[in-house]
């Protein structure tokens, strides 16, 4: 008896099947598609959300940015001539009939302080739709809320008259993924006004890329809100205002000017500041590989969503502002809404990748400054001097050797502020204990002061006591020694060395030696004890020690030179490394 083959199941039916955020999500229901659609949504062309499993971009190749950017036709730019045809009516008559309708109200509409305090009110309201609702909630999924509160922020959401949630998540998904690039639906590359209105005016010269919003079509809120969504918006955005006036206290044409129109004016444009403002005004703490930027005054702007160099780094948490003195007033509306068990799994990202973050930039900055800055010569640029040839030409300029190096202190010793004398005992000597804390634990600023005299590297570096032991070869020829050719200078000194020959040079050398070691000296005569030198580096100034020197390839090519701007055409375009991805060069 033969046993048939097993069946592969449908494509459609392998994907059928919930996933673990949709048991999480309150409002999860794949039910049978809606057949029937009303009559206003068929003029206004809303076709019904077909609920689905199958992810958008389940089957886009590894390159759709880069292929997708050199295939697309796009519109030819927008003329005069052209202008008409190419606006955007249903937006371009939103944007431009509710202002005028908030103007006309302010010259012929009485004050009233208590319309005027609702206004704000459901401008908050409305705006936490936006920002709790359509944002952190629905397109980025930064927490879970119960059905209740999903209804009430689609409402408030519809009163912001800024699209259905499926359609404005479906376009903030594609901006977090396209970020600055063609695919972008309203990149910052495009200029401040393209980003704040003209994307919504003007006919997009290209297509927006894919981004999937299936989990959304299995949300009963999310259907049910873009199902109802054109009576819903002249309902939240005008009627509900107006009658909360009206019927408060009598003010029915407050109501509709300042409540309705004027209010949606400062949503529209609030919500707007965020792609335009945010990526144009402000500090880029986290990544300065885009154009999001944090500030407080755009923080004011759009309730909460100006700290956006964040929320690009760290989108899917619940927060925009990490700090609490930073206005978030959308933040702590949800942590309020969890208190209250209406919202739940309040996302956090690790603390320590945010501090990362923080970290790169940091090192980033201090390397743009340290570019800037002139340094010591490196050991490997130095010559090597024989303890004998340094003796010999100390007697000509003032050599000081410290830590392993040998130093020319001709130009600084009067300006030393210990003293001309501290200095000019110490030529020809070792002076590295005295340096560091025998007579004075030096600074920071001397560390890096001292390094800029190098000229040269004690043979043997610290180990040289055996050669210290016997006297310096007065034979030594001073004029072969590789640190002579190093200063041609010399006799340009500012200090006279011949009058150091006046002192009495055991009284000198027996007090420098006293003054490093006590009573019972270790070292030869007239020489401090030299500390215990590192075994595989000479010592360096704590700033040279810290600079940022780039060992390794970068883990991301650029990030370390990349500049704070929003030019179109960036180093790998002007390179020519963008055309050759794409295929555009040969």
């Amino acid at each position: 008896m033969s046993t048939a083959a097993p069946q592969t199941p449908p494509a459609q039916l392998r994907e059928r099947r919930p996933s673990p955020v949709d048991k999480l999500d309150p409002a999860f229901e794949p039910t049978t598609p809606e057949k029937e659609e009303s009559t206003l949504n068929k003029l206004a062309g809303v076709h019904n959300i077909q609920p689905t499993f199958e992810p958008s971009d389940r089957h886009i190749p590894d390159n759709y940015v880069s292929y997708t950017i050199s295939k697309q036709k796009y519109l030819p730019p927008v003329t005069w001539k052209t202008l008409l045809s190419n606006i955007q009516w249903i937006s371009f008559l939103a944007l431009t009939i509710t202002p005028a309708v908030a103007v006309y109200g302010i010259f012929t509409t009485s004050w009233n302080t208590k319309t005027a305090i609702w206004s704000v009110i459901y401008y908050f309201i409305t705006g936490l739709g936006i920002t709790a609702g359509y944002h952190r909630l629905w397109a980025h999924r930064a927490y879970n809320a119960s059905v209740p509160l999903q209804f009430a922020l689609s409402l408030a959401g519809a009163g912001a008259v800024e699209g259905s949630i499926k359609w404005w998540s479906r376009g903030h998904r594609a901006h977090h993924r396209y970020t600055d690039t063609k695919l972008d639906p309203y990149s910052a590359h495009e200029g401040f006004w393209h980003a704040h209105v003209g994307w919504m005016l003007i006919k997009p010269r290209g297509k927006i890329g894919v981004a999937d919003v299936s989990d959304l079509s299995r949300n009963k809120v999310v259907r049910w809100q873009h199902k109802n969504y054109v009576p819903l918006i002249f309902l939240m955005g005008f009627i509900v205002p107006t009658a909360v006036a009206g019927l408060g206290w009598g003010d029915w044409w407050g109501g509709f000017f300042f409540a309705g129109a004027a209010r949606l004016v400062f949503v529209h444009h609030s919500t707007f500041c965020v792609n335009s403002l945010a990526h144009w005004l402000g500090e880029q703490p986290f990544d300065n590989k885009h154009t999001p930027r944090d500030h407080f005054i755009t923080a004011l702007c759009t309730v909460g969503e100006g700290y956006h160099n964040f929320h690009h780094q760290f989108p899917m948490d619940f927060r925009n502002a990490i700090k609490w003195y930073q206005y978030d007033p959308t933040k702590w509306f949800i942590w309020t809404m969890s208190q209250f068990k209406l919202a739940s799994h309040l996302k956090r990202f690790p603390d320590n990748e945010i501090k990362k973050g923080q970290y790169t930039m940091k090192l980033q900055e201090l390397q743009e400054q340290a570019a800037h800055l002139e340094w010591p010569k490196s050991s490997n640029d130095l010559p090597v001097i024989s303890w004998d040839d340094f003796k010999a030409e100390s007697k000509e300029r003032a050599l000081v050797a410290v830590h392993g190096f040998i130093h020319d202190c001709s130009s600084f010793i009067e300006d030393h502020p210990g003293g001309a004398h501290l200095i000019k005992r110490a030529i020809g000597t070792d002076a590295t204990t005295a340096f560091f804390g025998g007579v004075y634990d030096h600074s920071n600023a001397a560390h890096n002061m001292l390094a800029m005299m190098r000229v040269g590297i004690l043979d043997g570096g610290m180990e040289v006591e055996h050669l210290k032991k016997r006297p310096a070869s007065v034979a030594s020829s001073v004029s072969s020694s590789p640190i002579s050719s190093a200063a041609s200078s010399a006799s340009a000194s500012s200090v006279d060395i011949q009058s150091l020959a006046d002192q009495d040079e055991d009284d000198r050398l027996h007090q420098t030696q006293l003054n490093s070691q006590g009573p019972a000296p270790k070292a030869p005569f007239g020489q401090p004890q030299a500390m215990i030198a590192d075994r595989w580096t000479l010592s360096v100034p704590p700033s040279e020690k810290w600079r940022i020197v780039q060992a390794v390839p970068e883990i991301r090519p650029g990030l370390l030179g990349r500049t704070h701007s929003l030019e179109k055409i960036t180093k790998a375009d002007s390179r020519g490394e963008t055309a050759e991805l794409i295929g555009e060069k040969a």
